[in-house]
């Protein structure tokens, strides 16, 4: 048996709002990032 119950949001001073895209416009992730060190990564595991 489960009991879904809310998360005490507290009184406010010590309750931590998560926010999505908190982030948003301020960091860049590369079009390539799946590829990124593909070659020296493969390499590491060819190594024996």
């Amino acid at each position: 048996m489960v009991r879904v119950t809310p998360l005490d949001q507290g009184d406010g001073a010590t309750a931590q709002i998560r926010r999505l895209g908190l982030l948003a416009g301020q960091c860049q992730v590369p079009d390539n990032f799946d590829q990124m060190a593909a070659e020296q990564i493969a390499a590491l595991f060819e190594e024996a």
